[in-house]
Protein backbone atom coordinates (compact mmCIF):
# COMPACT_ATOMS: atom_id res chain seq x y z
CA UNK A 1 0.00 0.00 0.00
CA UNK A 2 2.41 2.67 -0.80
CA UNK A 3 1.82 6.30 0.00
CA UNK A 4 -1.11 5.21 2.10
CA UNK A 5 -1.33 6.33 5.78
CA UNK A 6 -3.02 2.57 6.52
CA UNK A 7 -0.27 0.99 5.47
CA UNK A 8 1.64 1.70 8.23
CA UNK A 9 -0.93 -0.60 10.54
CA UNK A 10 -1.25 -3.00 7.51
CA UNK A 11 1.26 -3.95 5.44
CA UNK A 12 4.22 -6.47 5.57
CA UNK A 13 4.02 -9.89 7.37
CA UNK A 14 5.07 -9.55 10.02
CA UNK A 15 3.34 -10.05 13.78
CA UNK A 16 1.92 -5.84 14.21
CA UNK A 17 1.03 -6.09 10.13
CA UNK A 18 -0.28 -9.75 10.96
CA UNK A 19 -2.63 -8.52 14.11
CA UNK A 20 -4.20 -5.33 12.55
CA UNK A 21 -5.68 -7.20 9.79
CA UNK A 22 -6.44 -10.03 11.30
CA UNK A 23 -8.41 -8.24 13.97
CA UNK A 24 -10.52 -6.36 11.03
CA UNK A 25 -10.74 -9.36 8.99
CA UNK A 26 -14.96 -9.72 10.36
CA UNK A 27 -15.98 -9.18 7.03
CA UNK A 28 -13.58 -7.35 5.28
CA UNK A 29 -12.17 -9.80 2.43
CA UNK A 30 -8.13 -10.07 2.15
CA UNK A 31 -8.10 -7.65 -0.70
CA UNK A 32 -9.21 -4.85 1.47
CA UNK A 33 -5.42 -4.58 2.08
CA UNK A 34 -4.12 -4.93 -1.24
CA UNK A 35 -3.44 -1.05 -1.13
CA UNK A 36 -7.39 0.43 -1.51
CA UNK A 37 -7.84 3.74 1.04
CA UNK A 38 -9.50 3.51 3.97
CA UNK A 39 -11.91 5.93 4.70
CA UNK A 40 -13.82 6.53 8.49
CA UNK A 41 -16.79 7.92 8.02
CA UNK A 42 -17.04 10.28 11.17
CA UNK A 43 -20.64 9.76 12.35
CA UNK A 44 -22.26 11.71 15.00
CA UNK A 45 -25.39 9.64 15.01
CA UNK A 46 -27.17 9.17 18.21
CA UNK A 47 -30.79 9.04 19.50
CA UNK A 48 -29.94 11.36 22.63
CA UNK A 49 -29.39 14.00 19.31
CA UNK A 50 -32.79 13.86 17.80
CA UNK A 51 -31.32 16.23 14.38
CA UNK A 52 -28.57 13.53 13.81
CA UNK A 53 -30.16 10.38 14.36
CA UNK A 54 -31.17 9.54 10.75
CA UNK A 55 -27.17 10.29 9.63
CA UNK A 56 -27.06 6.11 10.31
CA UNK A 57 -29.05 5.84 6.72
CA UNK A 58 -26.78 8.76 5.57
CA UNK A 59 -23.77 6.86 6.43
CA UNK A 60 -24.68 3.96 4.61
CA UNK A 61 -25.11 5.89 0.99
CA UNK A 62 -21.60 7.57 2.13
CA UNK A 63 -20.39 3.77 2.43
CA UNK A 64 -21.54 2.64 -0.83
CA UNK A 65 -20.16 5.82 -2.53
CA UNK A 66 -16.92 4.58 -0.80
CA UNK A 67 -16.97 1.31 -2.15
CA UNK A 68 -17.84 2.11 -5.99
CA UNK A 69 -14.61 4.12 -6.15
CA UNK A 70 -12.60 1.40 -4.68
CA UNK A 71 -11.63 2.60 -1.34
CA UNK A 72 -13.06 0.63 2.44
CA UNK A 73 -15.24 2.35 4.43
CA UNK A 74 -15.54 2.18 8.39
CA UNK A 75 -18.43 3.69 10.12
CA UNK A 76 -16.39 5.68 13.19
CA UNK A 77 -19.18 6.74 15.75
CA UNK A 78 -17.99 9.94 17.36
CA UNK A 79 -18.85 12.18 20.03
CA UNK A 80 -22.47 13.38 19.45
CA UNK A 81 -23.72 16.66 21.07
CA UNK A 82 -27.45 17.41 21.13
CA UNK A 83 -28.03 20.90 21.44
CA UNK A 84 -32.06 20.39 22.86
CA UNK A 85 -31.01 17.74 25.33
CA UNK A 86 -27.16 18.27 27.07
CA UNK A 87 -27.30 20.13 30.51
CA UNK A 88 -25.82 22.76 31.24
CA UNK A 89 -25.11 23.83 27.31
CA UNK A 90 -23.75 21.94 24.42
CA UNK A 91 -20.92 24.50 23.55
CA UNK A 92 -19.50 23.49 26.65
CA UNK A 93 -18.53 20.34 24.60
CA UNK A 94 -17.68 21.18 21.74
CA UNK A 95 -14.08 21.41 22.27
CA UNK A 96 -13.99 18.39 24.44
CA UNK A 97 -16.02 16.78 20.97
CA UNK A 98 -13.65 18.21 18.46
CA UNK A 99 -10.22 16.92 20.81
CA UNK A 100 -11.94 13.39 20.81
CA UNK A 101 -12.91 13.45 17.03
CA UNK A 102 -9.02 14.46 16.69
CA UNK A 103 -7.65 12.29 18.75
CA UNK A 104 -9.53 9.13 16.97
CA UNK A 105 -8.59 10.66 13.30
CA UNK A 106 -5.04 10.55 14.16
CA UNK A 107 -4.98 7.00 16.02
CA UNK A 108 -7.12 5.22 13.92
CA UNK A 109 -5.62 3.59 10.10
CA UNK A 110 -7.22 5.32 8.48
CA UNK A 111 -6.43 7.65 5.08
CA UNK A 112 -9.24 10.03 4.54
CA UNK A 113 -12.48 10.81 6.37
CA UNK A 114 -16.21 11.95 5.80
CA UNK A 115 -17.72 14.00 8.16
CA UNK A 116 -21.89 13.45 9.24
CA UNK A 117 -22.92 16.52 11.07
CA UNK A 118 -26.06 18.64 11.56
CA UNK A 119 -26.92 19.13 15.29
CA UNK A 120 -25.36 22.94 16.36
CA UNK A 121 -22.27 22.40 17.47
CA UNK A 122 -21.73 18.81 15.63
CA UNK A 123 -20.51 20.40 11.86
CA UNK A 124 -17.89 22.69 14.27
CA UNK A 125 -16.76 20.15 16.91
CA UNK A 126 -16.16 17.56 13.13
CA UNK A 127 -14.27 20.44 11.19
CA UNK A 128 -12.09 21.55 14.23
CA UNK A 129 -10.84 18.30 15.04
CA UNK A 130 -10.27 17.73 11.24
CA UNK A 131 -8.82 20.87 10.23
CA UNK A 132 -5.97 19.70 13.28
CA UNK A 133 -5.09 16.08 11.90
CA UNK A 134 -5.20 17.73 8.53
CA UNK A 135 -6.58 14.21 6.56
CA UNK A 136 -8.61 14.38 3.50
CA UNK A 137 -12.08 15.49 4.92
CA UNK A 138 -15.23 16.25 3.51
CA UNK A 139 -18.59 17.32 5.20
CA UNK A 140 -22.14 15.78 4.92
CA UNK A 141 -24.39 17.77 6.97
CA UNK A 142 -27.78 15.90 7.68
CA UNK A 143 -29.97 18.63 6.75
CA UNK A 144 -32.78 20.40 8.15
CA UNK A 145 -36.72 19.13 8.44
CA UNK A 146 -39.49 19.75 6.90
CA UNK A 147 -42.20 22.35 7.49
CA UNK A 148 -44.58 22.11 10.37
CA UNK A 149 -48.06 23.34 10.53
CA UNK A 150 -49.64 24.60 13.55
CA UNK A 151 -53.37 26.14 12.72
CA UNK A 152 -53.15 26.37 9.46
CA UNK A 153 -49.53 28.64 9.55
CA UNK A 154 -45.76 27.11 9.41
CA UNK A 155 -44.07 26.62 12.10
CA UNK A 156 -40.27 27.29 12.88
CA UNK A 157 -38.23 25.42 15.11
CA UNK A 158 -36.59 27.27 17.89
CA UNK A 159 -37.64 30.50 16.68
CA UNK A 160 -41.95 30.17 16.95
CA UNK A 161 -40.89 28.62 20.44
CA UNK A 162 -39.71 32.04 21.39
CA UNK A 163 -42.35 33.70 19.88
CA UNK A 164 -45.16 31.26 20.78
CA UNK A 165 -43.85 30.95 24.57
CA UNK A 166 -43.69 34.68 24.96
CA UNK A 167 -47.86 35.10 23.84
CA UNK A 168 -48.36 32.74 26.24
CA UNK A 169 -46.74 34.57 28.83
CA UNK A 170 -48.15 37.45 27.72
CA UNK A 171 -51.59 36.13 27.95
CA UNK A 172 -52.52 36.05 24.08
CA UNK A 173 -52.01 32.24 23.86
CA UNK A 174 -53.40 30.08 26.17
CA UNK A 175 -50.91 27.02 27.75
CA UNK A 176 -53.06 24.24 25.93
CA UNK A 177 -52.68 25.92 22.45
CA UNK A 178 -48.99 26.35 23.06
CA UNK A 179 -48.72 22.87 24.05
CA UNK A 180 -50.75 21.23 21.01
CA UNK A 181 -48.22 22.70 18.91
CA UNK A 182 -45.42 20.70 19.98
CA UNK A 183 -46.14 17.97 18.24
CA UNK A 184 -46.70 20.11 14.87
CA UNK A 185 -43.19 21.76 15.24
CA UNK A 186 -40.74 18.54 14.31
CA UNK A 187 -42.66 17.15 10.97
CA UNK A 188 -39.62 14.98 10.16
CA UNK A 189 -36.18 13.79 10.68
CA UNK A 190 -33.12 16.78 10.47
CA UNK A 191 -32.63 19.86 12.67
CA UNK A 192 -33.92 23.09 12.67
CA UNK A 193 -35.59 24.40 9.76
CA UNK A 194 -34.87 27.90 10.16
CA UNK A 195 -31.65 30.03 9.39
CA UNK A 196 -30.30 28.76 12.83
CA UNK A 197 -26.53 27.54 13.84
CA UNK A 198 -27.27 24.16 12.09
CA UNK A 199 -28.75 25.09 9.40
CA UNK A 200 -26.28 28.20 9.07
CA UNK A 201 -23.13 26.06 10.16
CA UNK A 202 -23.98 23.63 7.13
CA UNK A 203 -24.27 26.45 4.67
CA UNK A 204 -20.94 27.84 5.82
CA UNK A 205 -19.04 24.86 5.76
CA UNK A 206 -20.08 24.45 1.78
CA UNK A 207 -19.10 28.08 1.64
CA UNK A 208 -15.91 27.73 2.86
CA UNK A 209 -15.62 24.53 0.92
CA UNK A 210 -15.54 21.38 3.02
CA UNK A 211 -18.90 20.12 1.38
CA UNK A 212 -20.14 18.92 -2.52
CA UNK A 213 -21.13 22.05 -4.02
CA UNK A 214 -25.21 22.32 -3.87
CA UNK A 215 -25.56 19.84 -1.36
CA UNK A 216 -26.30 22.19 2.25
CA UNK A 217 -29.47 22.61 2.68
CA UNK A 218 -30.98 19.56 1.67
CA UNK A 219 -33.92 18.32 3.81
CA UNK A 220 -32.87 15.33 5.72
CA UNK A 221 -36.07 13.40 4.06
CA UNK A 222 -35.05 14.50 0.61
CA UNK A 223 -34.17 11.33 -0.96
CA UNK A 224 -31.16 14.07 -2.77
CA UNK A 225 -29.30 13.80 0.15
CA UNK A 226 -28.18 10.20 -0.01
CA UNK A 227 -28.02 10.23 -3.52
CA UNK A 228 -25.18 13.55 -2.67
CA UNK A 229 -24.11 11.18 0.05
CA UNK A 230 -22.82 8.71 -2.40
CA UNK A 231 -21.41 11.12 -4.40
CA UNK A 232 -19.57 12.55 -1.51
CA UNK A 233 -18.46 9.15 -0.64
CA UNK A 234 -16.89 8.44 -4.27
CA UNK A 235 -15.56 12.03 -4.04
CA UNK A 236 -13.50 10.99 -0.45
CA UNK A 237 -12.01 8.24 -2.63
CA UNK A 238 -10.33 10.54 -5.01
CA UNK A 239 -9.38 13.33 -2.34
CA UNK A 240 -6.96 10.92 -0.82
CA UNK A 241 -5.63 10.33 -3.72
CA UNK A 242 -4.80 13.99 -4.81
CA UNK A 243 -4.03 14.23 -1.44
CA UNK A 244 -6.38 16.89 -0.98
CA UNK A 245 -6.33 18.06 2.60
CA UNK A 246 -7.99 21.11 5.00
CA UNK A 247 -5.09 22.85 5.29
CA UNK A 248 -5.04 22.70 1.14
CA UNK A 249 -7.89 23.86 0.92
CA UNK A 250 -8.97 26.48 3.57
CA UNK A 251 -6.99 30.11 3.36
CA UNK A 252 -7.98 32.99 3.90
CA UNK A 253 -10.20 33.56 1.19
CA UNK A 254 -12.04 30.72 2.03
CA UNK A 255 -13.17 31.85 5.54
CA UNK A 256 -13.76 35.68 3.82
CA UNK A 257 -16.03 33.89 1.41
CA UNK A 258 -18.01 32.37 4.55
CA UNK A 259 -18.16 35.39 6.21
CA UNK A 260 -19.91 36.71 3.04
CA UNK A 261 -22.27 34.10 2.78
CA UNK A 262 -23.03 34.20 6.89
CA UNK A 263 -24.63 37.74 5.86
CA UNK A 264 -26.39 37.01 2.62
CA UNK A 265 -28.37 34.23 4.31
CA UNK A 266 -29.05 36.29 7.43
CA UNK A 267 -27.17 33.80 9.47
CA UNK A 268 -26.52 32.47 12.93
CA UNK A 269 -23.98 35.14 15.68
CA UNK A 270 -22.67 31.78 16.54
CA UNK A 271 -20.98 31.11 13.23
CA UNK A 272 -18.49 33.87 14.45
CA UNK A 273 -16.93 31.78 17.47
CA UNK A 274 -17.04 28.52 15.12
CA UNK A 275 -15.11 30.08 12.61
CA UNK A 276 -12.55 31.66 14.49
CA UNK A 277 -11.98 28.63 16.28
CA UNK A 278 -11.75 26.06 13.04
CA UNK A 279 -9.51 29.32 11.31
CA UNK A 280 -7.16 28.63 14.67
CA UNK A 281 -6.78 25.09 13.85
CA UNK A 282 -5.34 25.81 10.80
CA UNK A 283 -3.36 28.77 11.88
CA UNK A 284 -5.04 31.53 9.69
CA UNK A 285 -5.79 34.96 10.07
CA UNK A 286 -8.95 35.57 11.13
CA UNK A 287 -10.21 37.77 13.88
CA UNK A 288 -13.42 38.97 14.91
CA UNK A 289 -13.39 41.94 13.36
CA UNK A 290 -13.26 40.44 9.43
CA UNK A 291 -16.85 39.50 10.45
CA UNK A 292 -17.91 43.40 10.13
CA UNK A 293 -14.99 44.38 7.57
CA UNK A 294 -15.98 41.34 4.93
CA UNK A 295 -20.10 41.67 5.92
CA UNK A 296 -21.21 44.45 7.37
CA UNK A 297 -21.72 46.22 3.62
CA UNK A 298 -23.21 42.51 2.48
CA UNK A 299 -27.27 42.55 1.51
CA UNK A 300 -29.65 39.88 3.51
CA UNK A 301 -31.29 38.18 0.71
CA UNK A 302 -32.37 35.27 2.39
CA UNK A 303 -36.15 35.72 3.76
CA UNK A 304 -35.91 33.18 6.41
CA UNK A 305 -36.89 32.90 9.67
CA UNK A 306 -35.70 34.19 12.34
CA UNK A 307 -35.05 37.04 10.22
CA UNK A 308 -37.69 36.51 7.40
CA UNK A 309 -40.34 34.93 6.87
CA UNK A 310 -39.81 31.47 4.92
CA UNK A 311 -37.83 28.13 6.33
CA UNK A 312 -35.00 25.75 5.28
CA UNK A 313 -37.22 23.96 2.78
CA UNK A 314 -38.78 26.78 0.74
CA UNK A 315 -34.49 28.31 0.27
CA UNK A 316 -33.94 24.74 -0.99
CA UNK A 317 -36.84 25.23 -3.17
CA UNK A 318 -35.56 28.47 -4.36
CA UNK A 319 -32.42 27.63 -5.44
CA UNK A 320 -30.26 26.99 -2.48
CA UNK A 321 -26.74 28.76 -1.27
CA UNK A 322 -25.55 28.84 -4.69
CA UNK A 323 -28.42 30.87 -5.94
CA UNK A 324 -27.87 33.00 -3.04
CA UNK A 325 -23.89 33.24 -3.21
CA UNK A 326 -24.39 33.96 -7.40
CA UNK A 327 -25.90 37.14 -6.25
CA UNK A 328 -22.68 38.44 -4.42
CA UNK A 329 -20.23 36.30 -6.42
CA UNK A 330 -17.91 39.90 -6.69
CA UNK A 331 -17.52 39.62 -3.41
CA UNK A 332 -16.14 36.28 -3.19
CA UNK A 333 -12.60 35.20 -3.32
CA UNK A 334 -11.99 33.64 -6.82
CA UNK A 335 -9.42 31.66 -5.81
CA UNK A 336 -10.45 29.54 -3.02
CA UNK A 337 -11.48 25.95 -3.61
CA UNK A 338 -13.89 23.52 -2.52
CA UNK A 339 -13.63 19.43 -2.02
CA UNK A 340 -13.57 18.85 -5.67
CA UNK A 341 -10.58 21.12 -5.89
CA UNK A 342 -12.44 23.51 -8.45
CA UNK A 343 -13.07 26.86 -6.95
CA UNK A 344 -16.54 27.88 -5.75
CA UNK A 345 -17.53 30.84 -8.09
CA UNK A 346 -17.17 27.96 -10.44
CA UNK A 347 -20.46 26.25 -9.62
CA UNK A 348 -21.98 29.63 -9.91
CA UNK A 349 -23.31 30.31 -13.57
CA UNK A 350 -25.71 28.09 -13.82
CA UNK A 351 -27.15 28.61 -10.21
CA UNK A 352 -30.83 30.10 -10.83
CA UNK A 353 -33.45 31.63 -8.03
CA UNK A 354 -36.85 30.07 -8.49
CA UNK A 355 -38.64 31.68 -6.22
CA UNK A 356 -37.71 35.70 -5.81
CA UNK A 357 -39.38 36.06 -2.57
CA UNK A 358 -37.41 33.23 -0.59
CA UNK A 359 -33.95 34.18 -2.26
CA UNK A 360 -33.96 37.94 -2.79
CA UNK A 361 -32.36 39.96 -6.48
CA UNK A 362 -28.98 41.81 -5.47
CA UNK A 363 -31.30 44.96 -6.32
CA UNK A 364 -34.12 44.18 -4.29
CA UNK A 365 -32.29 43.01 -1.03
CA UNK A 366 -34.58 42.44 2.25
CA UNK A 367 -32.03 44.18 3.99
CA UNK A 368 -28.93 46.36 2.42
CA UNK A 369 -26.83 45.55 5.20
CA UNK A 370 -27.53 42.38 7.01
CA UNK A 371 -23.45 41.52 8.16
CA UNK A 372 -22.46 40.50 11.98
CA UNK A 373 -21.58 44.26 13.89
CA UNK A 374 -18.71 44.17 15.62
CA UNK A 375 -18.65 46.44 18.78
CA UNK A 376 -16.31 48.27 20.84
CA UNK A 377 -16.29 50.54 24.05
CA UNK A 378 -15.78 50.25 27.68
CA UNK A 379 -18.49 47.81 28.35
CA UNK A 380 -16.43 45.45 25.83
CA UNK A 381 -12.75 46.20 25.19
CA UNK A 382 -12.29 43.06 23.07
CA UNK A 383 -15.50 43.16 21.26
CA UNK A 384 -19.10 42.05 21.13
CA UNK A 385 -21.54 40.91 18.39
CA UNK A 386 -24.96 41.93 17.30
CA UNK A 387 -26.94 40.66 14.24
CA UNK A 388 -28.53 44.10 13.49
CA UNK A 389 -31.00 41.41 10.43
CA UNK A 390 -32.64 40.09 13.88
CA UNK A 391 -32.64 43.39 15.65
CA UNK A 392 -35.29 46.27 15.89
CA UNK A 393 -33.78 48.89 14.02
CA UNK A 394 -35.69 51.56 16.29
CA UNK A 395 -33.21 49.97 18.80
CA UNK A 396 -30.18 50.07 17.09
CA UNK A 397 -28.73 53.40 18.78
CA UNK A 398 -30.51 53.48 22.03
CA UNK A 399 -29.67 54.59 25.65
CA UNK A 400 -31.51 53.03 28.33
CA UNK A 401 -31.05 52.46 32.22
CA UNK A 402 -29.14 49.27 33.50
CA UNK A 403 -31.51 46.70 34.73
CA UNK A 404 -28.43 43.78 35.89
CA UNK A 405 -28.91 40.16 36.73
CA UNK A 406 -26.02 38.11 38.18
CA UNK A 407 -26.42 34.65 36.68
CA UNK A 408 -29.23 32.92 34.65
CA UNK A 409 -30.92 31.81 38.09
CA UNK A 410 -31.11 35.66 39.35
CA UNK A 411 -32.63 36.48 35.82
CA UNK A 412 -35.20 33.55 36.00
CA UNK A 413 -35.95 34.70 39.68
CA UNK A 414 -36.62 38.31 39.29
CA UNK A 415 -37.84 39.03 35.54
CA UNK A 416 -41.51 38.91 36.03
CA UNK A 417 -41.29 39.82 39.41
CA UNK A 418 -44.04 42.77 39.76
CA UNK A 419 -42.34 45.12 41.20
CA UNK A 420 -38.81 45.21 39.22
CA UNK A 421 -38.22 48.42 38.14
CA UNK A 422 -37.70 48.22 34.88
CA UNK A 423 -39.61 49.82 31.76
CA UNK A 424 -39.51 49.43 27.95
CA UNK A 425 -36.49 52.13 27.27
CA UNK A 426 -34.49 49.52 29.94
CA UNK A 427 -31.44 48.01 29.22
CA UNK A 428 -31.39 44.26 30.55
CA UNK A 429 -28.13 43.03 31.11
CA UNK A 430 -26.99 39.52 32.21
CA UNK A 431 -23.57 38.45 33.52
CA UNK A 432 -21.76 35.21 34.28
CA UNK A 433 -22.54 33.57 30.94
CA UNK A 434 -19.24 33.74 29.15
CA UNK A 435 -16.95 30.69 28.27
CA UNK A 436 -15.70 30.60 32.28
CA UNK A 437 -18.63 32.36 33.82
CA UNK A 438 -21.37 29.78 33.16
CA UNK A 439 -18.87 27.91 31.86
CA UNK A 440 -19.64 27.01 28.50
CA UNK A 441 -21.36 30.08 27.19
CA UNK A 442 -25.36 29.26 26.89
CA UNK A 443 -27.79 30.15 24.51
CA UNK A 444 -29.40 32.87 26.93
CA UNK A 445 -28.44 36.20 25.74
CA UNK A 446 -31.67 36.61 24.25
CA UNK A 447 -33.36 37.10 28.09
CA UNK A 448 -37.33 36.58 28.05
CA UNK A 449 -39.24 40.12 28.50
CA UNK A 450 -40.80 41.18 31.75
CA UNK A 451 -43.80 39.61 31.79
CA UNK A 452 -45.30 43.25 32.72
CA UNK A 453 -43.75 44.57 29.67
CA UNK A 454 -45.19 42.17 27.26
CA UNK A 455 -48.93 42.68 28.81
CA UNK A 456 -48.26 46.54 27.40
CA UNK A 457 -47.25 45.08 24.38
CA UNK A 458 -43.54 45.63 24.15
CA UNK A 459 -41.76 42.93 21.77
CA UNK A 460 -38.35 43.91 22.30
CA UNK A 461 -35.77 45.47 24.10
CA UNK A 462 -31.99 46.11 24.20
CA UNK A 463 -30.29 43.24 26.01
CA UNK A 464 -26.58 43.03 26.70
CA UNK A 465 -24.95 39.72 27.70
CA UNK A 466 -21.36 37.48 27.76
CA UNK A 467 -23.12 34.74 26.63
CA UNK A 468 -24.64 33.24 23.52
CA UNK A 469 -28.08 33.18 21.55
CA UNK A 470 -29.79 30.30 19.42
CA UNK A 471 -29.06 31.08 15.81
CA UNK A 472 -33.19 30.62 16.07
CA UNK A 473 -33.87 33.57 18.44
CA UNK A 474 -34.24 37.38 17.43
CA UNK A 475 -34.23 40.84 18.69
CA UNK A 476 -31.88 43.44 19.89
CA UNK A 477 -29.29 41.07 21.41
CA UNK A 478 -25.55 42.19 22.13
CA UNK A 479 -23.55 39.47 22.93
CA UNK A 480 -20.51 37.33 23.52
CA UNK A 481 -18.88 40.58 25.31
CA UNK A 482 -15.26 40.40 25.94
CA UNK A 483 -14.11 40.02 27.94
CA UNK A 484 -16.52 38.23 30.03
CA UNK A 485 -17.22 39.09 33.40
CA UNK A 486 -15.70 36.08 34.83
CA UNK A 487 -12.49 36.84 33.47
CA UNK A 488 -12.54 40.59 34.97
CA UNK A 489 -14.10 41.94 32.02
CA UNK A 490 -15.89 45.69 32.54
CA UNK A 491 -19.33 44.16 32.84
CA UNK A 492 -19.08 42.46 36.33
CA UNK A 493 -19.04 46.29 37.53
CA UNK A 494 -22.09 47.78 36.06
CA UNK A 495 -24.52 48.21 38.61
CA UNK A 496 -28.06 48.98 38.42
CA UNK A 497 -29.07 52.13 37.30
CA UNK A 498 -26.06 52.98 34.98
CA UNK A 499 -27.19 54.27 31.67
CA UNK A 500 -26.05 52.26 28.79
CA UNK A 501 -25.61 53.73 25.60
CA UNK A 502 -25.62 51.03 22.10
CA UNK A 503 -24.90 52.33 18.70
CA UNK A 504 -24.79 50.21 16.14
CA UNK A 505 -23.98 52.70 13.33
CA UNK A 506 -20.96 53.75 15.11
CA UNK A 507 -19.99 50.35 16.18
CA UNK A 508 -19.81 51.49 20.02
CA UNK A 509 -21.19 49.87 23.55
CA UNK A 510 -20.50 51.96 26.47
CA UNK A 511 -21.63 52.41 29.76
CA UNK A 512 -21.65 56.53 30.73
CA UNK A 513 -19.28 55.93 33.64
CA UNK A 514 -15.99 57.06 33.98
CA UNK A 515 -13.26 55.28 33.36
CA UNK A 516 -11.71 56.07 37.06
CA UNK A 517 -15.13 54.98 38.62
CA UNK A 518 -15.35 51.80 36.64
CA UNK A 519 -11.86 50.64 37.47
CA UNK A 520 -12.57 51.79 41.22
CA UNK A 521 -15.83 49.19 41.11
CA UNK A 522 -15.05 45.79 43.23
CA UNK A 523 -17.38 43.18 41.26
CA UNK A 524 -20.38 42.22 43.01
CA UNK A 525 -20.18 39.93 45.76
CA UNK A 526 -23.22 37.68 43.70
CA UNK A 527 -21.04 38.22 40.92
CA UNK A 528 -17.82 36.33 41.99
CA UNK A 529 -19.47 33.51 43.74
CA UNK A 530 -21.53 32.95 40.40
CA UNK A 531 -18.21 32.61 38.98
CA UNK A 532 -16.90 29.66 41.38
CA UNK A 533 -14.84 27.68 39.15
CA UNK A 534 -15.46 23.63 38.80
CA UNK A 535 -13.41 21.48 41.31
CA UNK A 536 -12.80 18.84 39.04
CA UNK A 537 -12.97 16.91 35.45
CA UNK A 538 -13.68 18.45 32.31
CA UNK A 539 -15.62 21.43 33.41
CA UNK A 540 -12.18 22.35 35.66
CA UNK A 541 -9.62 21.36 32.16
CA UNK A 542 -12.47 23.71 30.32
CA UNK A 543 -12.53 26.53 32.78
CA UNK A 544 -8.74 26.94 32.82
CA UNK A 545 -7.88 26.92 29.44
CA UNK A 546 -10.83 28.49 27.60
CA UNK A 547 -9.42 31.51 25.55
CA UNK A 548 -12.37 34.17 25.29
CA UNK A 549 -15.38 34.70 22.66
CA UNK A 550 -13.29 37.17 20.71
CA UNK A 551 -10.67 34.19 20.17
CA UNK A 552 -13.24 31.44 18.89
CA UNK A 553 -13.69 30.10 22.69
CA UNK A 554 -11.06 26.95 21.89
CA UNK A 555 -9.09 25.81 24.23
CA UNK A 556 -5.72 27.43 24.35
CA UNK A 557 -3.90 24.52 23.99
CA UNK A 558 -5.52 23.14 21.29
CA UNK A 559 -4.98 26.18 18.86
CA UNK A 560 -2.75 25.18 15.50
CA UNK A 561 -2.50 21.92 13.93
CA UNK A 562 -0.97 18.57 15.29
CA UNK A 563 -0.95 16.77 11.99
CA UNK A 564 -1.34 12.92 11.11
CA UNK A 565 1.29 11.49 12.86
CA UNK A 566 1.72 9.19 15.23
CA UNK A 567 4.50 9.06 17.59
CA UNK A 568 4.79 5.61 19.07
CA UNK A 569 3.87 2.17 17.56
CA UNK A 570 0.71 0.18 18.68
CA UNK A 571 1.17 -3.23 21.46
Amino acid sequence: MPGLRSSEWYAGSDRNGYIHRAWMRRGLPEHAFDGRPHIAIANTASDLTPCNAHLNEVAESVKQGVYEAGGIPLNLPVVSLGETLVRPTAMLWRNMAAMAIEEMLRANPIDGVVLLGGCDKTIPALLMGAASVDLPAVVVPGGPMLTGTFRGQPLGCGTDVWRLSEEVRAGTLSQDQFIRSESSMIRSRGHCNTMGTASTMGLVAEALGMVLPGLAGTPAPDSRLLERSHETGRLAVEMVAQGRTPSSLLERGSFLNAIVALAAIGGSTNAVVHLLAIAGRLGVPLTQDDFDATGSGVPLLVDLQPAGRFLMEDLHRAGGLLAVLQQVEDLLDPTAITVTGRPLVSYLAGAEIWDREVIRVRTEPLQPNAGIAVLYGNLAPDGAVIKPAAASEHLLQHRGRAVVFDSIEDMHARIDDPDLEVDADSVLVLRGCGPKGYPGMPEVANMPLPKKLLEQGVRDMVRICDGRMSGTAYGTVVLHVSPEAAAGGPLARVETGDVVVLDVPNRTLSVDVTAAELDARPADPATVQAFAAPARGWERLYVDHVTQAHSGADLDFLQGASGTSVSRESH
